[in-house]
């Protein structure tokens, strides 16, 4: 199976990474200067003295720790979420390059290819990860001849997708319904 496609997420990562690395190494320096008895550093002291006079209820203590909340969730989303889900890989005759297919237009493409079978009436298509779902109604033909008929052309259709693993295909097809007049 190959990768999913992943979105670039290399600003936010290198920028969280900036921020943790210096904040570490400022705690760092200090606490190595505080252990050689010598004196913190001047801001370590004055939030020591704030912390020492405000409580968790005062305002700006509240906002502070909302504000690290919605980022630290803002992080950990962007850490957990693979991103481009909607996009199928594709295969590459060069190293280096990757391609995806949007799931909306591979379905499209199915659809129009489906509908092309004689016999058919209307068709639904969902492309998912490894599978191809096709709801078919047909209206005159047998239906397993319109089953035969949608497997081979389906299997040509995600063929020529170009798609990097193989996708099944799923096909169900019912008579359609009268119309009422």
């Amino acid at each position: 199976m190959t990768a999913r496609l992943h979105s670039a997420r290399r600003v936010p990562a290198a920028l969280a990474a900036l921020v943790v690395l210096g904040v570490a190494g400022l705690f760092l320096y200090d606490l190595a200067a505080v252990r050689a008895h010598r004196p913190g550093m001047r801001w370590r002291r004055e939030l020591a003295h704030q912390l020492e006079r405000h409580t968790p209820a005062d305002l700006w203590v509240l906002v502070a720790g909302v504000i690290l909340a919605v980022a630290g969730a803002v992080l950990l989303t962007l850490a957990v979420t693979p991103g481009l889900r909607g996009l199928l890989p594709m295969r590459t005759a060069t190293a280096g390059v990757r391609a995806g297919l949007d799931r909306k237009g591979a379905a499209q493409v199915l659809r129009d290819r489906a509908m092309e079978v004689s016999g058919v009436r209307s068709v639904r298509v969902r492309v998912g990860r490894s599978r191809v779902g096709v709801r078919a109604a047909s209206h005159f033909r047998e239906l397993e001849d319109v089953r035969a008929d949608l497997d081979a052309v389906l299997a040509v259709g995600i063929e020529e997708l170009g798609l990097a693993d193989p996708m099944a295909s799923r096909v169900r097809v019912n008579r359609a319904a009268r119309d009422k007049r």
